[in-house]
């Protein structure tokens, strides 16, 4: 019984540490970026995030989630040469929906989680690049694309 008790308050600490970490990070490191923000640094921890860009140049920037999610459509956005974004996650989700021209390159890795690139349906020559890269841990990171003819399809 013993053994038991000391493993509940073990757990209940470790919970509200982690609870009071992610309240400290929010308000140290908040979102920064908007529509027609070419640059973005986006911050979700225990909330959500949704971004409809129509930069004209989005150049990337980062993506952070901590219990919470970030969507951000990209499709209205016109892509700088050498974007990148990094995106990173721990027990959340992001999700970035691109236009079906542009080339996604990818070097994010999941640990107990997955990321999830779909390559354009179309292949291009000169498509605009976009290059990801980050870590998923116990979350997930997925990008892509539809085709507006797919999209139609679905409603």
């Amino acid at each position: 019984m013993r053994l038991f008790r000391s493993l509940i308050v073990f757990t209940l600490g470790f919970w509200a540490g982690l609870l009071g970490a992610a309240t400290l990070v929010k308000r140290v490191l908040p979102s920064r970026g908007d529509a027609e923000s070419d640059e973005v640094a986006l911050v979700a921890i225990f909330d959500g995030v949704e971004l409809e860009s129509s930069a004209t140049a989005f150049r990337g920037g980062s993506m952070f989630t901590w219990f919470g999610g970030i969507a951000v459509d990209l499709r209205n956005a016109t892509l700088a040469p050498d974007a990148r974004l990094t995106l990173n996650t721990l027990w959340g989700g992001i999700a970035i929906r691109v236009p079906p021209d542009w080339h996604v390159e990818s070097t994010a890795k999941a640990l107990g989680g997955g990321v999830a690139v779909k390559p354009p349906q179309v292949e291009v020559p000169d498509a605009p690049r976009l290059q990801i890269d980050g870590f998923a841990l116990l979350g997930g990171i997925a990008v892509g694309s539809k085709s507006p003819d797919a999209e139609s399809a679905t409603g």
